[in-house]
């Protein structure tokens, strides 16, 4: 048997090599630091709560270059939301928190780009997000580093800026739900496999870009994106 047509494989640069991380699936932690919650209009240590983007959003951007991604259609108010990313190399389900850095291949640096007026309305009806959190290029991500070059990030400085000007600021050590405690969680509703990407949360301070912006984010030990929007 063969297929019909072959599709092209959503694949993030690893750092330092010629390979390809090969994406399976991207999953999405929603509210996962407090002041970004409070800033959303909710408090307090809320269990939590995960969307998916399509594996092909993805928009990988080379170290050390600019990247580019097309103001999306069907908005007036894109939205930047720093994160760090976690790339699976192993999976499972109900993994115990305890071990749930085994199962890491390594971090990124990477960008929950939304629609923030569809995502409110979505919200308002009680509809998916996928129009609001879904569309093209909106999960630019950086190269990924093994966490053989990083070790395990537990915390340290994440921070966005838009043309110059600081927007998001925050610690990873912030997290509402940890790395583990959020892979733990996440193994309890899905099967994780080698391949998944995990975007664990934005700190406060998101707000719209418009076209012709520069975003310039970081996440220390992991790495720098940057993006401009055209």
């Amino acid at each position: 048997m063969e297929f019909v047509f072959t599709q092209p494989q959503a694949a993030v640069p690893v750092e330092g090599t010629s390979q390809l991380f090969p994406v399976h699936r991207i999953y999405c932690v929603g509210r996962n630091y407090v002041e970004h919650a409070k800033e959303m209009g909710n408090t307090g240590r809320e269990a939590p709560f995960f969307f998916l983007k399509p594996a092909d959003a993805v928009l990988p951007i080379a170290d050390g270059s600019i990247g580019e991604m097309a103001y999306p259609s069907q908005t007036k108010d894109l939205h930047h939301e720093i994160e760090l990313v976690v790339a699976l190399g192993s999976g499972g389900k109900n993994i115990p928190a305890a071990e749930a850095v085994k199962h890491i291949y390594g971090y990124a640096v990477g960008l929950d780009m939304t629609r923030r007026d569809l995502q409110a309305e979505a919200k308002k009806l009680g509809r998916p997000w996928c129009t609001g959190k879904g569309f093209d290029q909106s999960a630019p991500i950086s190269t990924i580093r093994p966490i053989s070059a990083t070790g395990e990030i537990a915390q340290g400085p994440i921070q966005l800026s838009v043309n110059g000007q600081p927007r998001q600021k925050g610690d990873i050590n912030q997290l509402i739900w940890s790395v583990a405690e959020t892979i733990e969680q996440l193994s309890s509703f899905f099967e994780l496999r080698a391949g998944d990407l995990i975007f664990t949360g934005t700190p406060a301070g998101v707000g719209a870009v418009v076209a012709g912006d520069l975003l310039e984010g970081s996440v220390e030990g992991v790495g720098e994106l940057r993006l401009r929007l055209v």
